[in-house]
This record gives structure tokens, C-alpha cells and sequence, in this order.
């Protein structure tokens, strides 16, 4: 055969070669990119797509501003989910700005380059082509080999997807937090032993030292010794399996799947530990969202916080378990998340410690306890009292400088002390955490403080010195004018600074324009909510370097109790500060244009969790009603100036990301100078939270804050509305208030909460929580406890005693003998109340 007849056929079956090579079940049809081919972040055309458009590889803009991340994506749906990203040898994400590239060199190696062309990654080489497939794998090839050079399915990040395999010990990585694309503390993998396992990393390094510690693992192993041949995956069916050494294949989950020609399959190790199977229909629906197939572990709370190590949340935290089966993670009262962006990060106190103080043998009473129910942080413990009761228990923490909580259960008392690892809200397990908090600042030891005295003195006595000395020099010069015109500056420079202290401008408050709030809505298109006052729009603002969204309440009723409300809130709500209070953050005053603005709560308001389909778990209600309650002692008692809100209810209560309760919408307080404790005003509020009060022409106090009080926490606690509008069998469910007493005197509690498991396992604590709404909804305001004391009652700290019938005319409630009862009054009580309380205030 001539060498030019060789040369033909063997040109011939290097181009003939990619289509003989036997195609497995990963391989699909693609287009080949060859040698030379880039892509430059930031341009018009920065990915290569699957030839079905299903998955793209190329530069994925990131949470940061200007940033690119070279990932592979879902590219058909609308939030163009990341399944894989480039990652260095720490597993740390390489995020890159625009001008960077990605190219196959000519050497057959993938390399990500900055814009200044230095190497910041690379895969493979002596490629002849890459591609992107239709499964999401991005491999490398040469024409001369049926396999692979380089996958993206063999190096995977948090997300595994269907026909991706994994070997033994090929670890899944879970993200630093759900924004972030940094290596997170939990781990999945296939281990030599044919078990599925998730475990805990010693963040953040990659080191596993809690290699055995794991909180869950699959029953797949062979009982024999044979630890070979074992490989984990997604089948094409959808199904996850582990594929034993003997050949048998076992599924892991028995959810029924749907076909995967309908829908979208991803398994990813959730930021949170949970590693959980999702689906999202192929339909390009702008409504569809990715939704659980299957999770494991099923408590996350209970078996991360089962091992050694931080547990789900991070040190002094605790964890509540989720409808959903997901973990949420909360701070102790006085503490805050250490970092605000990453809840599962930990907690810390915002106080100096017991044994840190300098005063602490001086003020033995400037702590105190607060109490939390159900929570425990298992480990920490350094002393043990048996047989102790609480009130020994209490007093033995607060003398002890070492004890940061104490641990209250069944007679038994633990001390423990920071940092808390390991905890969770364990509904039913009739404890209670009492968490050791600062009174107040104290101040810095005795000799600092007089180092700060004498330093304060000496240098008043030299700047007096030099301005005298400067005041006489200039009279002896220039005689008395001068001399006169620095005590006018001075004089003049003193009253414009109190005429700014006392300005809005002088608050840390920010002043907007209308233009600025008007671009911010886009043009006040995203309503919110409506209100007797206004309208809020959610907007984005520009801080710094950063972004936030913003609620923006535009008020209408300017002329007359609209712009007395606008005066009000710019000049006293936006001094209030407290974790439980939506903060008030700036304002416009322009012409006719009233604004407020305020904090965005990504939870939208109580009232749409209550009372929808997907309720909060009974754990995370307590909690917030116990955050509403902090949040009216702080509005009562704590506040320079005394704020009576007059509309508590769902609607005016806002969650934010960690669904903290956050009192909002201060339009309809009445505020009171220090020196007054009662006011008359004309009737606010809404129907079924107004207190009797408001109809008798008599004084109204912060009382009636209280009453609102008890009737939300009936809702809170019962998941039912105070007052239903539709029919029902009997009467008396009408007004939830009514039934509730009659259930309790009756001792049929069981019935307000029949279809309530969670409540039904903790009677004791609901209990507890129907008498203290009772001691709310007293008729008469004396009868009814202030906020701290309902506070008080509602952490357990003092005691609940049995409450007597809240209403003064008993037998219309058929448990009491009263010759009469003023029917004309309980109908106006029933009925509306005024046409601001048929708005929905926001």
C-alpha cells in the first residue's frame, strides 16, 4: 500500500474514531470544542451549552458584584441552579473578576486565567476536545481514547446528578452557607465499607477528624469481609442506589419517582447538613421551584447534635427542627449570631461574662437569668446538683462567676459554661435553659475610670488656660469687639447645636429624596401591603458596597393625622433599637411626599405563616410569642419615651430571615411623656384585639397593649383566628377568646388544638400559655399583668397562678352567677370597631 494511501486511512479513522467508540450510559451526543476554544467572563457569550440546552459550562456571576465563578448550571429553569464549580486544592471557590478567561490550550489542558493571563486553575491534558453533556458532565477526551481524559461528574462539589457515579471516598462537600460557594463543615461519601455516610469536618479545614462520628449512614454494607467494588449514584430513573460488591443494587429511598423525561433531578449536601434529593419540573414555568423528593438525616437537630463536635448550628446555639425536616438555628436571649450572614455560624454574647467583670464580687445582682423551655445543650456540663430545686438552682448559678447556663430537669440542675455545643429544642422533654444575661453595661474598674477623670480634668483646665489666655491677648489688641465676637461664635455655635440635636437631620436616620424612593420601587410597583396610613412597596437600596431591600410605607392621609403620624415615627420610633422591633431607617419629607422607610422582613408577616397551609412548628411559636412579648415590655418600659402600640395583631407582626418576631407599623401609638401613665384618645385598633376599655369612655393605658396581647397569643398558640367571619356549629368558636376560657374552665383544652400533634404531646406548656392569655384578656385593666410580668410568666420565671373569668358579666359565659349582663356591650365589643380597624395597618 503507498504511503499516500496510508496517510489517507489513518487521517480517515482519527476522523471516523469518535463515531466507532462505544458510547456508555454517560456518554451523549455533543459538539466538540476543540484546541483554542475560550471563554472570557463577562462577555455577551460566556458559556458552552449541552446540545439540548439543559446544562451550560462556562463564567456564572456570583453573590459578589463583579465577580464570575466558572460552573456548570441548569440553563431551562429560572434560577439557573449551580451543580459544579471550579475549586481549588482546599476546596475553596475561585471566584474570578471580568477579562478572565477559560480556554482548551494547545498542550490539551483546560486553565481558568485571570485578565492578566496568570493560571488560577486547570484540568486535564493532551485533550483533543472538551463537551458539555446533555447529563451535565463537562469532560475532556482525545480522539485515540473511548474514555475520558477529565469529568466534571469524577470531582464534584455539593451536587451529585443522575448517571454520576461515585467511587469509594469521593467526598460531596456541603457550601460555608446558602450564598456562599466556600467549603462548608459537613461531608458525604461512599466509605471502603459500602456505607452511604455523612460526617462533620473540622471546619474549615478539610480535615475529618471526627472520621467515625457520623449522624447518619446507609444499611448497605455486605455482612462479609469484603470491601471492594462498591459504587454509589443516581440511576437514570431518578432513583439513588448504592451498588454492593456483589453486584445487587440497593435503592435508598422508596419515594415514588417521576419520570425524569418530566422533571429535573439534582442531590445536593445542603449548607445545612441535610443532604436531600430534589425535582423541578421541565416546564418553563416562572412559578416552578425545586421541591424535596427525599431527605436524610430525618432530625438533623437530634443527630448532628448527637456527636461530638459544634452540632447543626454552631457553638451557643441551639437548633429547632423545621416543618420542612430542616434545621434552623437560633441565638439565647442577649446573643448574637457571630456571623449575621451565616445563622448556622454560631452565637455569641453581646455582654462582658461573669468571671471577666471586674465588679463581679462588688455587684453579685447585675446578672440575671432568662429562661427558655426545652432547650439543652448536652455537653459543658463541669457540675452536677441532684435533688435541687429551680429556685436553687437559679440562685446557685447567678453567685457562681463560672456558670453561664443552667440546665433545669426533673430535680436535677447542670451547670454549664461557654462556649454550648450541641443544641436543640427538644419539644416535651420538661426542662427549662436558664441563660445567665447582663442587666446593664458596668463600668470599668476603679482605676481606669479615675485615669479617665484626671485626664478629663487636665485637659478642660489647659483648653480653658489657652482660650482666656487667647480672649484676653485679643482684647489687649483690638479691644472689647473682638473679645465679644468670639463669645458670639462661640454662644452662636452652642444654640445651632442644640437647634440640630433636636432636628431629625441630627438622628442616625437617613434622608431620602422621592426621586431616590421612587427609583428604589421601581416606580412603586411591588405593594407589599396596605394600610389605614398608606401603602408599602418593597425597594433596593444601594449601601456602601452592597445592596439591601428596603419596605417603603408612602403615606396618604398627610394633611391632617398622616403627617402627625409622619412627625411621630421620624422622631420616636426612629430612636427605638431593640432585635424584636422592625427598625425605622430613614425618610422623605419633600413637598407633599411622606415617607417611611424601614428594614425588609423576608418573612413577610405572622398572620401569612398562622393561619396558612404550612404552619411554624409549636417550639418556633412559643418563641415568638415570647419575642412579641420583649418587644412590648422594650416599647412600655424601656423607651425614653413611653409607646403604647394600640394594634398589636398578625398583620403587625413581621419574621425575618431567622423568623425572630419584629413588631412593626408604630402609626397608631399613642405616645406618653415619662411623667403620664393614662390618656383619653378616640378608639384605635382592629376588631377582636381592642380591649373593653376603649367603649367605656375610660382611661386608656398600656393595658390595652396587654389585652392585644393575650388574644394574639390564643392565635399564636392555636393557630386559629381570633374571630371567624364564617359560620360555625357552635357559637361560642366564634370569638376564640370565648372558647378559650370555656375550654379551660371546662377542662377540655384538648379541644382548641385537636389537629395539633406537636401541642397535643405538650399540654403542660399550653396549658400554661392559655392561662397567661387569660390573665390578658382580663375586662378589667387593673386585673391584668404588665408586659414584663407577662414576660416573666411566659420564660417561667415566676409562676403562673390560675386566672379568674376575664369578663365582669359571667353569666353570659355560663360560669357564674351575675343578675344581669350588658348585652348592648358585648355586641359593640363583637362588632366593628371603627373604619381604621377594618384596614389591615401594615
Amino acid at each position: 500500500m503507498s504511503t499516500s494511501v496510508t496517510h489517507f486511512l489513518s487521517s480517515l479513522s482519527l476522523f471516523l474514531l469518535p463515531l466507532l467508540l462505544p458510547i456508555d450510559s454517560n456518554a451523549q451526543t455533543y459538539g466538540n470544542l476543540s484546541s483554542g476554544s475560550s471563554l472570557t467572563a463577562g462577555a455577551a457569550n460566556a458559556s458552552w451549552a449541552s446540545p439540548s440546552g439543559d446544562f451550560v459550562f462556562g463564567f456564572r456571576p456570583t453573590f459578589q458584584d463583579n465577580l464570575f465563578l466558572l460552573a456548570i448550571w441548569f440553563d431551562k429553569i429560572p434560577d439557573k441552579t449551580v451543580v459544579w464549580f471550579a475549586n481549588d486544592k482546599n476546596y475553596q471557590d475561585i471566584q474570578v473578576p471580568k477579562e478572565s478567561r477559560v480556554e482548551l490550550n494547545n498542550y490539551g489542558k483546560l486553565v481558568l486565567s485571570d485578565p492578566q493571563r496568570n493560571e488560577l486553575w486547570s484540568a486535564g491534558s493532551n485533550a483533543d476536545y472538551a463537551a458539555m453533556l446533555d447529563n451535565g458532565n463537562f469532560v475532556l477526551g482525545n480522539m485515540s481514547s473511548a474514555d475520558y481524559l477529565w469529568e466534571s461528574f469524577n470531582h464534584p462539589t455539593d451536587t451529585i446528578l443522575p448517571t454520576q457515579k461515585l467511587e469509594a471516598n469521593t467526598i460531596v462537600y456541603s457550601r460555608e452557607t446558602k450564598n456562599s460557594y466556600s467549603k462548608g463543615r459537613f461531608r458525604f461519601r461512599l466509605d471502603e465499607d459500602g456505607y452511604l455516610v455523612l460526617n462533620v469536618a473540622a471546619y474549615p479545614s478539610s480535615s475529618e477528624s471526627y472520621h467515625d462520628a457520623y449522624y447518619y449512614f446507609s444499611y448497605t454494607a455486605n455482612n462479609d469481609s469484603q470491601k471492594a467494588g462498591y459504587v454509589a449514584g443516581f440511576n437514570q430513573s431518578g432513583y439513588i442506589y448504592v451498588n454492593k460488591g456483589d453486584g445487587t443494587k440497593v435503592l435508598l429511598s422508596n419515594k415514588t419517582i417521576l419520570p425524569i423525561s418530566d422533571v429535573y433531578y439534582r442531590a445536593t449536601l445542603d449548607f445545612d447538613g441535610a443532604f436531600t434529593q430534589y425535582s423541578h419540573p421541565r416546564s418553563k414555568n416562572e412559578e416552578q421551584v425545586w421541591s424535596t423528593v427525599w431527605t436524610v438525616p430525618d432530625d438533623i437537630c437530634e443527630m448532628v447534635g448527637s456527636i461530638i463536635g459544634t452540632g447543626a448550628c454552631g457553638y451557643n446555639s441551639y437548633c429547632t427542627l423545621t416543618p420542612e425536616r430542616r434545621a434552623r438555628c437560633n441565638c439565647p436571649p442577649k446573643f448574637s449570631y457571630v456571623d449575621p450572614n451565616n445563622t448556622y455560624g454560631g452565637c455569641r454574647p453581646d455582654f462582658v461574662q461573669g468571671c471577666q467583670v471586674y465588679e463581679w464580687t462588688t455587684k453579685p445582682d447585675s446578672f440575671e437569668l432568662e429562661a427558655l423551655d426545652n432547650v439543652d445543650w448536652p455537653t459543658a456540663d463541669y457540675e452536677e446538683l441532684v435533688d435541687y430545686p429551680i429556685e436553687e438552682c437559679r440562685a446557685s448559678c447567678l453567685s457562681d462567676c463560672l456558670c453561664d447556663v443552667a440546665i433545669f430537669r426533673n430535680g436535677t440542675c447542670w451547670k454549664k459554661k461557654l462556649p454550648l455545643s450541641n443544641g436543640k429544642r427538644v419539644s416535651g422533654i420538661n426542662g427549662v435553659a436558664l441563660i445567665k444575661i447582663r442587666k446593664e453595661n458596668l463600668s470599668e474598674p476603679d482605676e481606669k475610670n479615675d485615669q479617665s477623670t484626671l485626664i478629663l480634668v487636665v485637659s478642660l483646665l489647659l483648653g480653658s488656660s489657652i482660650l482666656f489666655n487667647f480672649i484676653f491677648l485679643a482684647r489687649a489688641l483690638y479691644g472689647n469687639s473682638l473679645a465679644f465676637l468670639v463669645c458670639f461664635f462661640s454662644t452662636e455655635k452652642k444654640l445651632r447645636g442644640k437647634a440640630q440635636d433636636s432636628s431629625v437631620s441630627r438622628s442616625s436616620l437617613r434622608s431620602f429624596t422621592y426621586q431616590e424612593l421612587e427609583e428604589a420601587t421601581n416606580g412603586f410597583k411591588d405593594e407589599l401591603g396596605r394600610g389605614a396610613f398608606g401603602i408599602v412597596y418593597k425597594g433596593l437600596i444601594e449601601e456602601m458596597d452592597s445592596t439591601r431591600f428596603i419596605a417603603v410605607k408612602r403615606l396618604d392621609k398627610v394633611l391632617r393625622e398622616g403627617e402627625k403620624e409622619f412627625k411621630t415615627e421620624v422622631n420616636v420610633i426612629g430612636q427605638t433599637h431593640h432585635k424584636n422591633l422592625v427598625r425605622l431607617l430613614g425618610f422623605c419629607d419633600e413637598g407633599q411626599h411622606r415617607l417611611l422607610v424601614y428594614e425588609f422582613m423576608s418573612n413577610s408577616s405572622l398572620e401569612n405563616h398562622l393561619f396558612g397551609i404550612s404552619k411554624p412548628d409549636w417550639n418556633r411559636r412559643v418563641q415568638i410569642a415570647l419575642g412579641i412579648s420583649r418587644g412590648l415590655v422594650y416599647l412600655h418600659e424601656e423607651c425614653s419615651t413611653q409607646i403604647i402600640h394600640c394594634d398589636i395583631k398578625p398583620q403587625n407582626i413581621l419574621l425575618d430571615d431567622s423568623f425572630t418576631a419584629r413588631i412593626s407599623d408604630f402609626g397608631l401609638a399613642k405616645l406618653l411623656m415619662t411623667n403620664q401613665t393614662q390618656t383619653y384618645t378616640g378608639i384605635r385598633g382592629t376588631r377582636g384585639y381592642v380591649a373593653p376599655e376603649w367603649f367605656r369612655n375610660a382611661p386608656v393605658s398600656a393595658k390595652v397593649d396587654v389585652y392585644s396581647f393575650g388574644v394574639l397569643l390564643l392565635e399564636i398558640i392555636c393557630c386559629r383566628k381570633g374571630v371567624l367571619q364564617e359560620l360555625v356549629e357552635e357559637e361560642i368558636k366564634a370569638i376564640l377568646t370565648d372558647w378559650a376560657y370555656n375550654c379551660y374552665s371546662q377542662g377540655k383544652l384538648e379541644d382548641l388544638v385537636e389537629n395539633d400533634e406537636e401541642v397535643q404531646n405538650d399540654m403542660r406548656r399550653f396549658e400554661r400559655l392559655v392561662m397567661i392569655a387569660i390573665w390578658c384578656i382580663q375586662d378589667e385593666p387593673s386585673n391584668r399583668p404588665s408586659m414584663k410580668k407577662v414576660t416573666q410568666m411566659l420564660e417561667g420565671v415566676i409562676e403562673v397562678t390560675v386566672p379568674p373569668c376575664p369578663y365582669q358579666f359571667k353569666e353570659y359565659f355560663g360560669v357564674g352567677n351575675s343578675s344581669e349582663c350588658d348585652n348592648e356591650e358585648v355586641s359593640c365589643f363583637l362588632g366593628d370597631v371603627s373604619n381604621d380597624a377594618k384596614s389591615n395597618n401594615v
